[in-house]
């Protein structure tokens, strides 16, 4: 029986940015993120395959609305 291959999803994968990518996005430096992953100093999701490093587009959704401050006037 010959192994099956999952088919390559080009929408998942449009979902994925580099680490340059990621930085413009949430409005910070590349060697900052770069620094985030080596210090662990927040929790932002990465995928690391070999050398290259991507992060899902929710994830960073998600790591903005974590911080996203509301301050409502009394």
């Amino acid at each position: 029986m010959s192994d099956h291959l999952i088919p390559f999803n080009l929408n998942k994968n449009a979902e994925l940015l580099n680490s340059n990518q990621a930085a413009a996005y949430l409005g910070v430096l590349p060697g900052t993120l770069e620094v985030w992953r080596c210090t662990k100093r927040y929790h932002l999701p990465f995928i690391k395959v070999g050398r290259l490093v991507r992060y899902r587009r929710s994830d960073l959704d998600t790591f903005l609305a974590d911080r996203t401050v509301d301050q409502q006037l009394h």
